[in-house]
């Protein structure tokens, strides 16, 4: 496996790459059973490793290393088709970095998946073979149905099992947004090619926002949630959790977080109403303000208010739908574990 050096550093905010402070990492133990796995995850708005001890028979997963970098691979795919060469060479540079992680700490299996930007990109060989060479893994492009299995398989790992099912998981990436629903499995999911990244590019455009470019994205994203609607029965939904990037900012801003604290936003669960204010804020705030918030990491300032429209979209829809069938949605429920934790709890069962 390629050897790289250590130059990145961690930011809480989204566990990316980049602002001064150093990765996650769990303090030292001894490993007397179990599997220690890479799981790395490449979307279309950061890069992430997450390095863990799974134990045989458990759906826990136990963090050695969860670091990533915000790279923008998908960086105007959406209108070109194809990956911008400064787009793959960030990708890749922050993939001889994860080399260096996986071989310190002596991971025994690795998976790296893509997702939505390189699912759509027609020089997506470039980018594997790119991977291949920094990292001496193959990266697998994954489906969207795929995707959406293995956010599920991560978020039931952590906060939903103290909350009822059925449980929708909203993955909201940068460049589409899973929709899973499920007890224990999921039962129905769908994958939308929609997510931050896209919709900022395609209507956001002013700083901030005028209201002609809020009410185009505002009609994308409902015409996007119909689609959701018509192949997930979102009226099923007892508990609402989202992850990734763009959901935990929204959860920071709803909880006014003085700085982005992880272990506070995993497992918060929040009023529906504050949500959909924090978003709201998010949305109309300049690209100054959001530059203000502690809690706001750098490479999510010009996309942050795109992801948060459409956040707001799905929590105010799905509500509506659990209102259509005599109940409310009263709480919606962020998890830091996620697409990476299942990853890395698939890892562990082909072990």
């Amino acid at each position: 496996m390629a050897r790289a050096s250590h130059r990145g550093t961690t930011s809480p905010a989204d566990g990316c790459v980049g602002d001064g402070r150093r990765p996650q990492v769990s303090p030292p133990r001894v490993r007397v059973t179990g599997v220690r796995v890479a799981a790395i995850d490449c979307g279309t708005n950061t890069i992430r490793l997450l390095v863990a001890d799974v134990e045989p028979g458990e759906r826990a997963v136990r963090d050695v290393v969860r670091t990533g970098t915000v790279t923008r691979l998908g960086q105007g795919v959406d209108r070109t088709g194809e990956l911008a060469p400064d787009a793959l060479a960030r990708t890749i540079d922050a993939a001889r970095e994860f080399a260096g992680l996986v071989t310190e700490h002596g991971a025994e299996r690795v998976r790296f998946v893509a997702t939505s930007a390189t699912r759509d990109a027609r020089n997506r060989e470039d980018f594997v073979a790119g991977v291949r060479d920094a990292l001496g893994v193959t990266p697998e492009v994954v489906t969207g149905q795929e995707e959406a299995a293995l956010s599920f398989a991560g978020v039931a790992s952590g906060v939903a099992t103290g909350h009822p099912g059925p449980y929708l998981v909203v993955d909201l990436g940068g460049g589409s947004t899973e929709l899973v629903l499920g007890q224990r499995a999921p039962e129905a999911a769908i994958s939308l090619d929609v997510g931050s990244v896209r919709l900022h590019e395609r209507h956001l455009h002013s700083d901030p926002p005028t209201q002609a470019e809020i009410e185009a994205a505002t009609a994308d994203a409902r015409s996007a949630i119909d689609r959701a609607a018509a192949a997930v029965p979102l009226g099923r939904t007892a508990t609402l959790v989202g992850v990734a990037g763009t959901i935990t900012t929204v959860t920071a801003r709803a909880l006014d977080l003085p700085a982005y604290d992880r272990d506070r936003i995993d497992g918060a669960a929040l009023a529906t109403a504050d949500v959909l204010a924090a978003c709201d804020a998010l949305l109309r705030a300049t690209q100054a303000e959001r530059a203000a918030m502690p809690f706001l990491h750098p490479g999510r300032i010009d996309v942050i208010g795109a992801g948060a429209l459409l956040w707001r979209e799905i929590v105010t829809r799905v509500a509506a739908e659990v209102a259509g069938e005599g109940r409310s949605l009263d709480l919606v429920v962020t998890s830091e574990r996620d697409i990476l934790d299942g990853i890395a709890l698939g890892l562990a069962a082909r072990h």
